[in-house]
């Protein structure tokens, strides 16, 4: 088929535009960053693309609150566009900045298949800082995630003021029976974080870091998997070479780091 092509929305404070385009091409598919502006005048056709990634940054400066103002925007402007890619079986990724716009708009969790209404939320880290942080994440298997499909225990870097995740006891409850709750921060050797600081770094009720909508379409996570796009981006990438040099090892050179893989899973789906 013809090449797999992701829209990267940019514009407006959002600044992860060019890393996760870049991540996206690395993973075999064709990336077009597009100003949100151009979807809405129509000088960009939404139907052209396979996949939409909704990129970290502060869209709006977050003045009204993380990714609120875009999703007032676009769910005002082409709300009915983006439902009906959703409807034709095309991807959505959500990241940071993204993700609290995609929850804001009402794309997740999508319960029964509603894809308006917003039940879940991403408020202020209980730290009351910024996180610019590594994380070890514990993905759930189980999960129909496409994004996720084959990983387990990865590390990806957070960096956000606003990434706790939290909804009333029901829906939580809910997105855990349901298989929807994707990826968990844990501790660095996989178990549940449990709430604990700085392994979960935001306070996220059941140390919530990504989930899904019921097909597994949908994908908001805090973490940035666009920047693990090589193993040097990893901050102990100096001792991992020396360790494995003495082995004789130099199979991390050719390693497909988690992010990576992440995007190339999207990818395989859409071909």
């Amino acid at each position: 088929m013809s090449d797999v092509k992701v829209l990267v929305l940019a514009g407006y404070g959002l600044n992860c535009d060019h890393e996760t385009a870049y991540a996206f091409e690395l993973a075999g598919a064709k990336a077009e960053r597009v100003h949100i502006n151009s979807l809405i005048d129509g000088n960009v056709q939404l139907d052209a693309f396979h996949i939409m990634a909704f990129v970290g940054g502060f869209g709006w400066g977050d003045d009204h609150g993380a990714g609120v103002i875009q999703a007032v925007k676009l769910k005002t402007r082409i709300g009915d566009k983006i439902l009906e890619f959703v409807e034709k079986g095309k991807l959505v990724i959500g990241i940071c900045n993204g993700f609290q716009a995609i929850v804001n708009m009402g794309l997740l969790p999508g319960f029964n298949n509603n894809y308006t209404e917003r039940s879940v939320a991403l408020t202020f880290n209980d730290s009351g800082n910024f996180r610019d942080d590594w994380v070890t994440l514990k993905v759930n298997t189980a999960s129909s995630c496409v994004f996720t499909k084959g990983l387990d225990n990865i590390e990806l870097p957070v960096r956000h003021g606003e990434g706790k995740f939290y909804s009333d006891e029901l829906v939580i409850r809910r997105l855990i029976e349901n298989n929807q709750v994707v990826i968990q921060y844990a501790m660095p050797g996989g178990s549940p974080a449990e709430g604990r600081f700085p392994d979960n770094p935001n306070g996220s009720v059941k140390d919530i870091a990504g989930i899904c909508d019921p097909s597994g379409r949908i994908f908001g996570l805090m973490p940035h998997p666009e920047g693990y796009n090589h193993f040097t981006n990893h901050p102990g990438w100096t001792r991992r070479k020396e360790m494995m040099k003495r082995l004789g090892n130099d199979d991390y050179l050719s390693e497909t780091p988690a992010g990576i893989r992440m995007f190339k899973n999207a990818v395989e789906y859409v071909k």
